[in-house]
């Protein structure tokens, strides 16, 4: 009769158990509401939470931190089809802002805070020497894998791997402590 460890019955159970959690799980999907972007100056916002009232889907106000109204902000009409609706503000200053979303039933969609960035200023590049074969980006090290979103099969795929690996680890490890028998 072999008795094994604890420690390996329940890391076994612990890893059964999360499986079936992270492959149900999936990508995770927003409810209604807001999604605020920003590029170099400008806003926008989209959401699927307005439906057409009178012709009007409602209405979207960018307020600046001391502005703490809907009616006191930049407002822009949404425009868009019942599948999505959005709005933009263009021309920006850097700082803080919040954006609100009004449907056209008078009831918020959502509201978020976004900061605007200054738009960085271009740097002086140097050229390429002649004689020189190496690329005027440079190396870009330390960016890694850390630049690609991976999605959930890869994860699991992943987890599975390394799992197995822990799980092959002990195995192995346990069989060397043993004396040897004859």
């Amino acid at each position: 009769m072999r008795i094994s460890s604890p420690f390996l019955r329940s890391g076994l159970t612990v890893a059964a158990a999360a499986l079936p959690v992270t492959l149900a799980a999936g990508p995770a999907s927003a409810g209604p509401g807001i999604s605020v972007s920003t590029t170099g100056t400008t806003v926008s916002v989209t959401t699927t939470a307005c439906a057409q009232l009178n012709g009007s889907w409602g209405t979207a106000s960018l307020l600046t931190g001391s502005q703490g109204d809907f009616a006191q902000g930049r407002q822009v009409a949404l425009s868009g089809t019942s599948s999505g609706q959005s709005a933009g503000w263009t021309g920006i200053s850097p700082g803080t802002y919040t954006v609100i979303v009004l449907c056209s039933n008078n009831s918020t969609a959502g509201s978020q805070t976004v900061i605007v960035s200054a738009a960085p200023t271009p740097s002086p590049s140097r050229p390429a020497s002649p004689s020189s074969s190496a690329s005027p980006r440079g190396v870009m090290g330390g960016l890694g894998g850390a630049v690609e979103d991976y999605g959930t099969a890869t994860l699991v795929a992943g987890g599975a791997l390394v799992g197995a690996g822990v799980i092959a680890a002990t195995w192995f490890l346990r069989r060397r402590a043993k004396p040897y028998r004859f």
